[in-house]
Protein backbone atom coordinates (compact mmCIF):
# COMPACT_ATOMS: atom_id res chain seq x y z
CA UNK A 1 0.00 0.00 0.00
CA UNK A 2 1.33 3.41 -0.94
CA UNK A 3 2.53 5.59 1.97
CA UNK A 4 3.00 2.71 4.41
CA UNK A 5 6.54 2.35 5.73
CA UNK A 6 7.65 -1.28 5.77
CA UNK A 7 8.98 -2.41 9.15
CA UNK A 8 11.20 -5.37 9.84
CA UNK A 9 9.62 -8.38 11.56
CA UNK A 10 10.22 -7.98 15.37
CA UNK A 11 9.70 -11.76 15.81
CA UNK A 12 12.46 -12.99 13.55
CA UNK A 13 13.54 -16.58 13.95
CA UNK A 14 16.66 -16.69 16.11
CA UNK A 15 18.32 -19.93 15.10
CA UNK A 16 21.19 -19.38 17.51
CA UNK A 17 18.76 -19.14 20.45
CA UNK A 18 16.90 -22.26 19.29
CA UNK A 19 20.13 -24.19 18.93
CA UNK A 20 21.21 -23.12 22.42
CA UNK A 21 17.84 -24.21 23.86
CA UNK A 22 18.15 -27.62 22.21
CA UNK A 23 21.68 -28.04 23.58
CA UNK A 24 20.54 -27.18 27.13
CA UNK A 25 17.52 -29.50 26.88
CA UNK A 26 19.71 -32.29 25.51
CA UNK A 27 22.21 -31.87 28.33
CA UNK A 28 19.43 -32.00 30.96
CA UNK A 29 18.16 -35.27 29.48
CA UNK A 30 21.72 -36.63 29.37
CA UNK A 31 22.24 -35.65 33.04
CA UNK A 32 18.99 -37.42 34.02
CA UNK A 33 20.03 -40.58 32.18
CA UNK A 34 23.56 -40.70 33.64
CA UNK A 35 22.34 -40.19 37.22
CA UNK A 36 19.74 -42.94 37.05
CA UNK A 37 16.79 -40.60 37.58
CA UNK A 38 13.76 -42.31 36.10
CA UNK A 39 10.13 -43.03 37.05
CA UNK A 40 10.97 -46.47 38.44
CA UNK A 41 13.60 -44.97 40.75
CA UNK A 42 11.15 -42.28 41.86
CA UNK A 43 8.44 -44.89 42.58
CA UNK A 44 10.87 -46.90 44.75
CA UNK A 45 11.89 -43.72 46.53
CA UNK A 46 8.26 -42.82 47.28
CA UNK A 47 7.73 -46.26 48.87
CA UNK A 48 10.73 -45.68 51.15
CA UNK A 49 9.46 -42.20 52.00
CA UNK A 50 6.04 -43.60 52.91
CA UNK A 51 7.59 -46.11 55.33
CA UNK A 52 9.81 -43.41 56.82
CA UNK A 53 6.89 -41.03 57.42
CA UNK A 54 4.82 -43.82 59.02
CA UNK A 55 7.64 -44.35 61.56
CA UNK A 56 8.14 -40.62 62.23
CA UNK A 57 4.66 -40.01 63.65
CA UNK A 58 3.62 -39.44 66.33
CA UNK A 59 6.71 -37.55 67.57
CA UNK A 60 8.36 -38.75 70.77
CA UNK A 61 9.03 -36.00 73.34
CA UNK A 62 9.90 -38.34 76.23
CA UNK A 63 13.51 -37.12 76.17
CA UNK A 64 12.44 -33.46 76.45
CA UNK A 65 15.26 -32.64 78.87
CA UNK A 66 17.86 -33.59 76.26
CA UNK A 67 15.97 -31.59 73.64
CA UNK A 68 15.78 -28.54 75.90
CA UNK A 69 19.51 -28.76 76.71
CA UNK A 70 20.48 -28.98 73.03
CA UNK A 71 18.01 -26.25 72.11
CA UNK A 72 19.56 -23.88 74.63
CA UNK A 73 23.04 -24.76 73.38
CA UNK A 74 22.07 -24.02 69.77
CA UNK A 75 20.51 -20.73 70.86
CA UNK A 76 23.62 -19.74 72.80
CA UNK A 77 25.90 -20.67 69.90
CA UNK A 78 23.88 -18.50 67.52
CA UNK A 79 23.65 -15.48 69.83
CA UNK A 80 27.33 -15.49 70.88
CA UNK A 81 28.54 -16.00 67.31
CA UNK A 82 26.21 -13.27 65.99
CA UNK A 83 27.31 -10.75 68.64
CA UNK A 84 31.03 -11.34 68.07
CA UNK A 85 30.61 -11.59 64.29
CA UNK A 86 28.66 -8.31 64.11
CA UNK A 87 31.34 -6.42 66.06
CA UNK A 88 34.19 -7.80 63.94
CA UNK A 89 32.22 -7.22 60.73
CA UNK A 90 31.74 -3.56 61.64
CA UNK A 91 35.50 -2.99 61.51
CA UNK A 92 36.27 -5.35 58.64
CA UNK A 93 33.52 -3.81 56.51
CA UNK A 94 34.78 -0.32 57.30
CA UNK A 95 38.36 -1.23 56.37
CA UNK A 96 37.13 -2.87 53.14
CA UNK A 97 35.29 0.25 51.91
CA UNK A 98 37.37 1.52 49.00
CA UNK A 99 35.95 5.06 49.10
CA UNK A 100 37.24 5.59 52.67
CA UNK A 101 40.38 3.48 52.87
CA UNK A 102 43.52 3.29 50.71
CA UNK A 103 44.10 0.12 48.72
CA UNK A 104 46.79 -1.05 51.13
CA UNK A 105 44.06 -1.43 53.79
CA UNK A 106 40.95 -2.23 51.76
CA UNK A 107 42.58 -4.98 49.66
CA UNK A 108 43.61 -7.20 52.62
CA UNK A 109 40.21 -6.62 54.25
CA UNK A 110 38.47 -7.76 51.09
CA UNK A 111 40.70 -10.83 50.98
CA UNK A 112 39.58 -11.68 54.53
CA UNK A 113 35.93 -11.31 53.50
CA UNK A 114 36.47 -13.46 50.40
CA UNK A 115 38.14 -16.21 52.46
CA UNK A 116 35.29 -16.17 54.98
CA UNK A 117 32.78 -16.53 52.14
CA UNK A 118 34.66 -19.24 50.30
CA UNK A 119 33.49 -22.34 52.16
CA UNK A 120 30.12 -23.63 53.34
CA UNK A 121 29.63 -23.49 57.16
CA UNK A 122 29.68 -27.30 57.34
CA UNK A 123 33.17 -27.41 55.81
CA UNK A 124 34.37 -24.67 58.16
CA UNK A 125 32.81 -26.54 61.09
CA UNK A 126 34.74 -29.68 60.16
CA UNK A 127 37.98 -27.67 60.12
CA UNK A 128 37.25 -26.14 63.54
CA UNK A 129 36.19 -29.49 65.01
CA UNK A 130 39.54 -30.91 63.91
CA UNK A 131 41.32 -27.82 65.27
CA UNK A 132 39.64 -27.11 68.64
CA UNK A 133 37.73 -30.33 69.21
CA UNK A 134 34.07 -31.30 69.40
CA UNK A 135 31.54 -29.01 71.04
CA UNK A 136 30.07 -25.55 71.06
CA UNK A 137 33.37 -23.69 70.59
CA UNK A 138 33.77 -25.10 67.09
CA UNK A 139 30.19 -24.07 66.27
CA UNK A 140 30.69 -20.53 67.59
CA UNK A 141 33.91 -20.04 65.60
CA UNK A 142 32.21 -21.40 62.48
CA UNK A 143 29.30 -18.98 62.69
CA UNK A 144 31.60 -16.04 63.47
CA UNK A 145 33.42 -16.72 60.20
CA UNK A 146 30.11 -17.00 58.33
CA UNK A 147 28.89 -13.73 59.90
CA UNK A 148 32.01 -11.85 58.82
CA UNK A 149 31.70 -13.18 55.27
CA UNK A 150 28.12 -11.94 54.95
CA UNK A 151 27.80 -8.79 57.07
CA UNK A 152 31.22 -7.28 56.32
CA UNK A 153 30.77 -7.67 52.55
CA UNK A 154 27.35 -6.01 52.48
CA UNK A 155 28.42 -3.35 54.98
CA UNK A 156 31.44 -2.43 52.84
CA UNK A 157 29.24 -2.16 49.74
CA UNK A 158 26.74 -0.01 51.66
CA UNK A 159 29.53 2.38 52.72
CA UNK A 160 30.76 2.64 49.13
CA UNK A 161 27.28 3.87 48.10
CA UNK A 162 27.04 6.71 50.63
CA UNK A 163 26.93 10.37 49.68
CA UNK A 164 30.38 11.93 50.06
CA UNK A 165 28.94 15.42 50.49
CA UNK A 166 28.23 14.76 54.16
CA UNK A 167 31.71 13.28 54.55
CA UNK A 168 33.34 16.34 53.01
CA UNK A 169 31.24 18.66 55.18
CA UNK A 170 32.33 16.92 58.39
CA UNK A 171 35.93 16.74 57.16
CA UNK A 172 35.92 20.50 56.46
CA UNK A 173 35.30 21.15 60.15
CA UNK A 174 38.64 19.52 60.98
CA UNK A 175 36.98 16.54 62.66
CA UNK A 176 39.05 13.46 63.44
CA UNK A 177 38.69 10.23 61.48
CA UNK A 178 36.65 8.64 64.27
CA UNK A 179 34.26 11.60 64.29
CA UNK A 180 34.05 11.37 60.50
CA UNK A 181 32.92 7.74 60.80
CA UNK A 182 30.51 8.42 63.67
CA UNK A 183 28.80 11.52 62.27
CA UNK A 184 29.14 11.21 58.47
CA UNK A 185 29.33 7.51 57.59
CA UNK A 186 27.39 5.53 60.19
CA UNK A 187 24.22 7.68 60.09
CA UNK A 188 23.92 6.86 56.36
CA UNK A 189 24.38 3.09 56.68
CA UNK A 190 23.32 2.24 60.24
CA UNK A 191 19.79 1.07 59.35
CA UNK A 192 21.16 -1.20 56.62
CA UNK A 193 23.79 -2.56 59.00
CA UNK A 194 21.03 -3.46 61.47
CA UNK A 195 19.15 -5.19 58.65
CA UNK A 196 22.22 -7.23 57.66
CA UNK A 197 22.86 -8.14 61.30
CA UNK A 198 19.31 -9.31 62.03
CA UNK A 199 19.28 -11.38 58.85
CA UNK A 200 22.58 -13.01 59.87
CA UNK A 201 21.21 -13.70 63.36
CA UNK A 202 18.28 -15.47 61.73
CA UNK A 203 20.70 -17.41 59.50
CA UNK A 204 22.94 -18.32 62.45
CA UNK A 205 19.97 -19.80 64.31
CA UNK A 206 19.42 -22.13 61.36
CA UNK A 207 23.10 -22.93 60.93
CA UNK A 208 23.60 -23.57 64.66
CA UNK A 209 21.43 -26.66 64.29
CA UNK A 210 23.24 -27.75 61.13
CA UNK A 211 26.88 -27.53 62.27
CA UNK A 212 26.09 -30.02 65.04
CA UNK A 213 25.88 -32.72 62.34
CA UNK A 214 29.70 -32.69 62.23
CA UNK A 215 30.19 -32.38 65.99
CA UNK A 216 30.11 -28.61 66.48
CA UNK A 217 27.47 -28.65 69.23
CA UNK A 218 23.74 -27.98 69.30
CA UNK A 219 20.75 -29.94 68.10
CA UNK A 220 22.46 -31.24 64.97
CA UNK A 221 24.54 -33.81 66.86
CA UNK A 222 21.47 -35.27 68.57
CA UNK A 223 19.63 -35.33 65.25
CA UNK A 224 22.47 -37.22 63.59
CA UNK A 225 22.60 -39.75 66.43
CA UNK A 226 18.83 -40.28 66.25
CA UNK A 227 19.06 -40.99 62.51
CA UNK A 228 21.88 -43.48 63.09
CA UNK A 229 19.75 -45.32 65.69
CA UNK A 230 16.69 -45.34 63.36
CA UNK A 231 14.90 -43.48 66.17
CA UNK A 232 12.57 -41.72 63.76
CA UNK A 233 9.85 -40.61 66.20
CA UNK A 234 12.55 -38.80 68.19
CA UNK A 235 13.83 -37.34 64.90
CA UNK A 236 10.40 -35.79 64.40
CA UNK A 237 10.54 -34.29 67.89
CA UNK A 238 13.96 -32.78 67.10
CA UNK A 239 12.74 -31.37 63.78
CA UNK A 240 9.73 -29.78 65.46
CA UNK A 241 12.07 -28.26 68.04
CA UNK A 242 14.25 -26.82 65.27
CA UNK A 243 11.14 -25.34 63.62
CA UNK A 244 10.23 -23.72 66.96
CA UNK A 245 13.77 -22.31 67.20
CA UNK A 246 13.55 -20.84 63.69
CA UNK A 247 10.17 -19.25 64.44
CA UNK A 248 11.65 -17.77 67.60
CA UNK A 249 14.52 -16.34 65.56
CA UNK A 250 12.10 -14.86 63.04
CA UNK A 251 10.13 -13.17 65.81
CA UNK A 252 13.34 -11.87 67.40
CA UNK A 253 14.58 -10.47 64.07
CA UNK A 254 11.27 -8.69 63.45
CA UNK A 255 11.39 -7.24 66.97
CA UNK A 256 14.91 -5.89 66.44
CA UNK A 257 13.96 -4.35 63.08
CA UNK A 258 10.89 -2.73 64.63
CA UNK A 259 12.92 -1.25 67.49
CA UNK A 260 15.59 0.30 65.24
CA UNK A 261 13.16 1.48 62.55
CA UNK A 262 10.89 3.33 65.00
Amino acid sequence: MAGVTPYSNPFKTNWLMRAGTLVVAGYILYAFSTMGLNFQRMAIGMEHAERLLSRMFPPNFERWELLLHDLMESLQIAIIASAVGIIISLFVGLFAARNLMPNIISAPARVVIAVCRTFHPVIIAILFVKSVGFGALAGILTLIVASIGFIAKLFAEAIEEISLKQVEAIRATGASFVSLILFAVLPQVFSRFIGFSTYQLDSNLRNSTMVGLVGAGGLGGTLFSAFQRFDYDFVTAILLTIIALILLGEALSNLVRRVFSS
